[in-house]
């Protein structure tokens, strides 16, 4: 039986394809989202799907936001899947697909589509995947799951996820069907939105910091 990999191994796996130093505000970020990609792949209920692709994305891009040197960020991001053994490409080709679908449906098409998925669009690789996950029995649910549900649409109607009551009311028929915890689900996007909004807020006070550091600077005659 082969040896079941280790965060360790993982994190070993991660630095061989990104071997520059992270920078030390965003290195929380990338080793929790490294921790939660391991957790799940070692897990034998989870199976890999379109939406947890776009939550990995959304997740990435939303909480490196301000990273520097920018040219890291793509790096980071490859060695983040490859340290599973996964393909990024594959990540960003199916979660640009669906999005692009995204914006041509109304919420309701799309939780139709979610629910019965077909190959049209040029969407063949992403239904087929998607149809995977949807019919296992042991769905397993996960944080980047919900990000990637609630961005897609999110993508298709911004109006709809703002009112909580209609927003669950919409996504019933799809909850129903993968079994998936409810209010785990809500407390997780919750969270979620709380994040994004300090990392905003952590960000403007670092350019301000910055700016003033600048001016220091330049009044010195450094």
């Amino acid at each position: 039986m082969d040896k079941l990999r280790t965060v360790s191994d993982t994190k070993r796996n991660f630095y061989q394809h990104h071997n520059r130093p992270i920078n030390s505000i965003y290195r929380r970020v990338v080793e929790e989202l490294m921790v939660e990609m391991h957790l799940l792949s070692v897990n034998v209920d989870f199976r890999s799907d379109p939406i947890y692709y776009l939550g990995v994305c959304q997740s990435f891009t939303q909480f490196m936001n301000g990273y520097m040197p920018e040219s890291d960020k793509e790096s980071i991001f490859r060695a983040l899947c490859q340290s599973i053994n996964n393909n990024p490409d594959e990540y960003r080709q199916k979660s640009d697909s669906l999005l692009n679908f995204a914006t041509q449906k109304s919420p309701q098409e799309l939780i139709n589509w979610l629910l019965h998925p077909t190959n049209d669009n040029g969407l063949e690789a992403v239904a087929d995947h998607w149809r995977y996950a949807l019919d296992n029995p042991k769905f397993k649910y996960s944080r980047l799951f919900a990000i990637g549900f609630y961005t897609l649409l999110e993508k298709s109607d911004a109006e709809i996820v703002k009112n909580e009551e209609k927003f669950a009311e919409l996504i019933k028929p799809l909850t129903d069907k993968l079994n998936l915890p409810i209010d785990k689900l809500k407390k997780d996007l919750e969270l979620y939105r709380s994040n994004i909004e300090k990392m905003s807020q952590m960000l403007i006070v670092l350019a301000d910091t910055l700016e003033a550091s600048k001016k220091k600077r330049q009044t010195n005659g450094e």
